[in-house]
């Protein structure tokens, strides 16, 4: 059976998926090209990323189809209860990537206090004629230790930021709708491990007592903050998304970063990718990347194997 990878796939995963007796394509075919090269290959399992789409008209068109797989967590790029009703498997890697996006946060966090991302802008450009200038202007940063995270979506991922928000020193509040608590162990570099309680608490609370907040929820047809919820936050906060674009308003945002409100913000996802906001490029309070959250190469070995472990179970 033949598998299309059309957004790529890790080495390890081409390995485990030849080494269960399938066949590995990694052509990257075009979207609107992808049914018929699925039909005149007759391709069993189709597997993506965020790039390829899979709408109805796949679904519909492609006999020869039995499994859809993302590499990653979010689905939103497939019509996941159409392909199931149709008898398709759809399958996708919860877990595999979450360490990574937890990490990217951090960066995230540690380029914000420290300025870090517009230092980066500014010192190739006049660190030789204005240095002290630059020192004096970045020179008042804070430290992440003995602030508070607020953590909106304490899922996989948000524990994941949590382990890395304890071993900081941080606090840790939550606000989950569908988790009342959640049990945090800390595995140490001897051995040792430690054991750590989160309890839930109100949006609204998380949104009052956070230094820094970040996001980690599926796809929204609403704002998870918008202009009111940026009402509620402290002074100067920092906001990151690394989850989905749509889940931050980034009109009230930019107009809480003008307005001081929130005193940086930290963006790996975008309302509109992959042409984001030209407001959002150029703002010199954010931090930037493009969508590169499960994009590291231990991410990626987990995700290839845990999909080949998967499509093995259900076609072999």
């Amino acid at each position: 059976m033949k598998v299309l990878a059309n957004d790529g796939i890790s080495q390890s995963g081409i390995d485990a998926l030849q080494n269960a007796g399938f066949e590995v394509i990694t052509t990257k075919v075009a979207q609107e090209q992808l049914v018929n090269y699925i039909n005149e290959n007759d391709v069993a399992v189709l597997l993506v990323r965020s790039a390829t789409k899979v709408r109805k008209d796949i679904i519909d068109n492609c006999p020869s189809l039995k499994v859809i797989g993302r590499g990653g967590v979010g689905m939103d790029n497939i019509d996941v209860q159409y392909a199931k009703d149709k008898g398709l498997h759809v399958i996708n890697t919860p877990a595999a990537s979450s360490a990574s996006v937890a990490e990217l946060v951090f960066a995230h966090l540690y380029g914000g206090v420290r300025f870090l991302f517009d230092a980066n802008r500014n010192m190739p450009l006049e660190g030789e004629s204005k240095f002290g200038q630059l020192k004096k202007a970045y020179g008042g940063g804070s430290e992440l230790r003995g602030k508070t995270l607020g953590i909106i979506g304490i899922g996989r991922i948000g524990q994941e930021t949590a382990k890395i928000a304890i071993g900081v020193g941080m606090n840790v509040v939550a606000y989950d709708p569908f988790i009342e608590e959640v049990s945090i162990t800390l595995n140490f570099f001897d051995g040792q491990s430690a054991d750590f309680k989160i309890k839930t608490i109100g949006k609204e609370e998380v949104l009052k007592q956070a230094d820094f907040i970040t996001v980690h929820v599926p796809a929204q047809k609403e704002y998870v903050i918008g202009k009111k919820e940026l009402e509620l936050v402290k002074p100067g906060v920092g906001i990151v998304n690394a989850a989905r674009g749509g889940v931050i308003d980034e009109v009230a945002l930019v107009a809480a970063l003008d307005d001081n409100k929130v005193g940086f913000a930290g963006l790996d996802v975008f309302e509109n990718e992959p042409t984001p906001a030209i407001k959002i490029l150029m703002h010199p309070k954010v931090s930037l990347t493009p969508h590169i959250g499960a994009a590291t190469s231990e991410a990626q070995d987990r995700i290839g194997v845990e999909l080949a472990d998967q499509i093995a179970a259900l076609l072999k």
